[in-house]
């Protein structure tokens, strides 16, 4: 079985894209030579994400999960509703 290519890939992505018009392409950004990414307008936007903002890296698989750093008054409250008692303890470990 023979993979395709990223350019008959981008052009099968084009063909579905012009047949089915209810498919939302997802966007895409290139790795420069600094090895910089510029996230697209339309995710900083929808997530909110401020220039200056603090991101962390977290690999999943072959590719990674980009994560906003909270701050300790955002985390405030996180557990609000949390059940208390099947705490788990290190007494009950060997």
């Amino acid at each position: 079985m023979l993979l395709a290519s990223n350019t008959q890939f981008c052009y099968i992505l084009t063909l579905l894209v012009t047949i089915n018009k209810e498919y939302e392409v997802p966007a895409t950004a290139t790795l420069s030579s600094k090895f910089q990414i510029s996230i697209p307008k339309s995710v900083r936007e929808e997530q909110h994400w401020q220039s200056g903002q603090q991101f962390v890296f977290i690999p999943k698989g072959k590719g990674i999960l980009i994560m906003p750093v909270l701050s300790f008054e955002q985390l405030k409250g996180i557990a609000a509703g949390a059940d208390p008692t099947n705490f788990r303890d290190r007494n009950d470990r060997f």
